[in-house]
């Protein structure tokens, strides 16, 4: 998936009932495949026909479902338990009438996103989909007046994004009225008049570049300026502009013929006023520079004594002397809505239980290098108050949009689970971008199997790694849960990126980095565009998240480091790798520093198993992710 992706919301499980037997079986007579009836496949391949011929869409074949439970087997397709709850087809180059009377069958559909497409004309009558929860049309060219009831009946819809269309006329009032909407994106449009009195509590709300005009509703006026911006007939808070001063003669618009000093009267005395209040301005702005450069030196003098992140951080960061303010809490979810002078200098955070600083309290923290990854180097920061985190610097997301980049860490601050490193924090800026996580002493597993032991002799024990096998497998599988519209919900697993806590729990860090990544460093540095399916026909799925637990599998239990492997084009070298583990006699190939005793041999040839048939290079004998786990959780460390 791309740096556009859209927003999706999570649906509620569909009504049970039983699917037909020909939805869960695959029925095969003399080596024919029997094609899948279903009521949901019907209605896609439909669809389908109605957009031409779409190389994207080559998966929809009706000899396989379209889902198998939570994964989907179709590109663009979203599924929850069997059913189509979504359709995510997005940068696809689609053009043509979006059929929505195909899609009326799919009863569990909840989410469509058809952003960054060609799609002109009026906009669909989504009301046939009445149950629709997210809605997003961005980045096309609708255009021509939305009728005013469009949203009548949707009064489930909690997102909306039609911006960087043609839209004209007013804004509906039936989409102010759908009574549990949460984001509204309509900026970058030609809407006119008044913005109608939303009723709800909008979270994310936007109209800028529009021509809209009048005052900004009571209920809206808690937005950023920014929403608003680039209408220059809006009024009231939250904007400076006063309602009864849009008349103003200052503004440059006529004055009354009664005025008695029109603005170029030389009798007009508002000249001297304006020389004095530049003045004024002029010596603020000199004193301020003066202390910048007083707060710079003396922090630069400080940092002679001790080593600090700043200096290291600003060896190649022409801002690194910045003042910067914390932001609020609000932020998680408005910072869409900053300013962009604003934004430059301002640590975004995404967790509501975490203490607040702010970027150059970051830069003054005294820091230690953690180690340089693929991406780039990762520091410890300890600030003033004794807090540890660490700071991770990337410069290979230059290409993903300032909104895209804060979505996406929005949409990763949203995740909870035991196994997940927490995303703390985030600073933006064009050419490079920091990432703020929690602290664990206990560094890498990596660290664990490949450098000095922290757990005595003998090092990581049998019992310690399934239970760290066990943690990944979760956490992973928490992924795929929480982000099914992914391809590669992480997409970078390996050793060093799991971290131990002091109890050698497991927490997994750089996961789901694909839709931030330019493309090309993505391909060139991520572990999952290392698997034999990329290499041979230059394609990922949700099973190449099982192919990097495979060799994570193998890697802990022999204790060899593939990281030599893992070179650009050298996949085929991985598969040779692994088979090379295969060939030798199961109870050789363990590492001989792990503990274990004769029952725990037995369970550790079952894992290894499980790992082979995770590194499995036919996607279609591989394991699946839910199979996977669920006989990982079988195993027992005792």
């Amino acid at each position: 998936m791309g740096a556009h992706a859209a927003p999706l919301v999570r649906p509620c499980p569909p009504p049970h009932s039983t699917p037909p037997l020909l939805l869960t079986l695959l029925i095969v007579f003399s080596g024919a495949v029997v094609s899948f009836d279903s009521p949901d496949s019907d209605a896609l391949l439909k669809f389908k026909n109605s957009l031409g011929d779409v190389n994207d869409l080559a998966s929809w074949n009706p000899s396989t479902s379209p889902c198998s439970g939570d994964y989907a087997s179709w590109n663009g397709v979203m599924c929850f338990s069997g059913n189509v709850w979504g359709l995510q087809l997005e940068n696809m180059n689609l053009t043509g009438e979006i059929d929505l009377d195909s899609l009326v069958p799919l009863r569990s559909l909840r989410t469509l996103s058809f952003m960054n497409n060609e799609f002109d004309g009026p906009m669909p009558d989504f009301r046939k989909l009445g149950p629709l929860k997210s809605l997003f049309l961005s980045n096309n060219q609708f255009g021509g007046e939305i009728p005013d009831d469009a949203f009548i009946g949707m009064a489930s819809l909690k997102k909306v994004y039609m911006a960087n269309n043609d839209f004209t006329g007013k804004i509906p009032t039936s989409l102010a009225k759908t009574p549990r909407l949460l984001e509204l994106r309509l900026e970058n449009n030609q809407f006119v008049g008044r913005i109608p009195d939303f009723q709800t509590g909008l979270k994310v709300f936007n109209v800028s570049n529009n021509r809209l005009e009048g005052p900004i509703p009571e209920n809206l006026t808690n937005m950023n300026q920014s929403s608003f911006s680039g209408n220059k007939d809006l009024c009231g808070p939250p904007l400076e502009s006063s309602c009864n001063s849009l008349s103003s003669p200052a503004e440059g618009k006529a004055s009354p013929p009664n005025d008695p000093n029109p603005p170029d009267s030389p009798n007009n005395n508002s000249s001297p006023l304006r020389i004095a209040i530049v003045a004024i301005a002029g010596l603020i702005a000199l004193v301020a520079i003066i202390m910048l450069v007083m707060v710079c030196l003396r922090s630069r003098s400080r940092s002679r004594q001790t080593p600090r992140l700043g200096r290291t951080y600003s060896s190649n960061n022409s801002t690194s002397c910045q003042v910067n303010r914390v932001e609020p809490a609000s932020s998680v979810e408005t910072s869409q809505n900053t300013t962009r002078k604003g934004e430059q200098g301002k640590l975004s955070f995404i967790r509501d239980d975490r203490q607040r600083f702010d970027l150059q309290d970051l830069l003054r923290a005294s820091a230690e290098v953690l180690g340089s990854g693929s991406f780039g180097s990762s520091y410890k920061a300890v600030l003033m108050d004794g807090q540890a985190v660490v700071v991770k610097r990337f410069k290979q997301m230059s290409n993903v949009g300032r909104e895209e980049f804060h979505e996406h860490m929005r949409r990763l601050g949203r995740l909870r689970h035991p196994n997940l490193l927490p995303l703390v924090a985030y600073y933006y800026r064009k050419e490079e971008k920091l990432l703020v996580f929690d602290y664990l002493q206990n560094r890498s597993l990596a660290s664990h199997l490949h450098g000095k032991h922290t757990m005595g002799k003998g090092g990581l024990d049998w019992p310690t790694r399934l239970k760290i096998i066990k943690g990944v497998a979760k956490g992973l599988a928490y992924l795929h849960s929480e982000l099914p519209s992914l391809i590669l919900p992480h997409g970078h697993l390996k050793s060093s990126n799991v971290l131990l806590d002091k109890s050698f729990d497991p927490f997994l860090m750089d996961y789901t980095l694909v839709p931030v990544v330019n493309l090309g460093q993505a391909q060139q540095l991520l572990v999952a565009y290392k698997s034999p399916e990329y290499a041979q026909n230059g394609h990922t799925t949700k099973k190449t998240d099982v192919w990097s637990l495979g060799i994570l599998i193998l890697e802990i239990l022999t204790g060899q480091f593939p990281a030599s492997y893992l070179v650009p084009g050298s996949a085929a070298d991985l598969s040779s790798w692994v088979q090379s583990i295969i060939r030798e006699e199961s109870t050789e190939v363990f590492d001989r520093e792990m503990e274990f005793t004769k029952i725990g041999e037995g369970e550790m040839v079952k894992l290894l198993k499980i790992g082979v048939a995770c590194c499995e290079e036919d996607l279609e004998i591989r394991l699946d992710l839910k199979e996977a786990v669920e006989k990982i959780e079988q195993l027992r460390g005792e």
